[in-house]
């Protein structure tokens, strides 16, 4: 089905302003991005183009997300909530910045401080092993492992290897799934020794998807 064809535009509940809020989320990671409006008019365009139109509040004016920075939104998917009042607007984000800030993400903020949003469970465990390199911990398991090197690495990644092959074996399904995160685990401490982005692997997954 082609975007064109996703949305029904007439069975959108626009609000009193004719206005739809737009959720847009990282297609590879979940990250949500950032939040604007569409009407009508900007969703159409965005159907039609395949990148993010949104309708802005304050110039009163249809914008082109990305036209002046180059941070362009190429449109994955839309989906529309039961109540058909608003949308997530699913992207890949050209150059990896959402914000006018600068940022990845315009929910960037915490408190006071700043942080990045939460994204998939093997990336929040990824910017922790990523951290611990560059952060080393004399206590850290994570940090032992990166002192050894692909040598202790990769015995451990064949070791976890095995231990999924003989749950399966026993089909032991809490065993199974235990010996898989362990498996997961050692795998992004390589990727982070080997400084190869989890991103990566994800569009290498997605191109397998399609």
């Amino acid at each position: 089905m082609s975007l064109s064809q996703a949305i029904p535009l007439d069975q959108i509940r626009y609000n009193e302003q004719g206005l739809v809020p737009a959720i847009a989320q990282d297609y590879l990671d979940g990250t949500v991005l950032m939040m604007a409006w569409m009407n009508r008019e900007s969703l159409q365009k965005t159907l039609e183009t395949g990148e993010t139109w949104y309708w802005s509040r304050s110039r009163q004016e249809l914008w082109h997300k990305g036209a002046t920075s180059g941070h362009i939104q190429k449109v994955k998917s839309i989906r529309y909530d039961c109540d058909s009042d608003a949308l997530l607007v699913t992207i890949e984000q050209i150059g990896d910045i959402a914000c006018h800030t600068g940022e990845r993400s315009c929910f960037h903020q915490v408190a006071d401080s700043k942080d990045t949003p939460p994204a998939d469970m093997l990336s929040e465990v990824f910017k922790v092993i990523r951290d611990r390199k560059n952060n080393p911990v004399e206590s850290s398991y994570t940090c032992k492992l990166l002192e050894g090197g692909d040598n202790k690495i990769l015995k451990k990644i064949g070791e976890e290897s095995a231990e999924v092959v003989m749950a399966c074996k026993d089909d032991d399904k809490d065993a199974i799934a235990s010996e898989v995160a362990d498996l997961f685990y050692h795998t992004l401490v390589a990727l982070a020794h080997h400084d190869v982005d989890i991103r990566d692997v994800y569009r290498h997954l997605d191109k397998r998807r399609k």
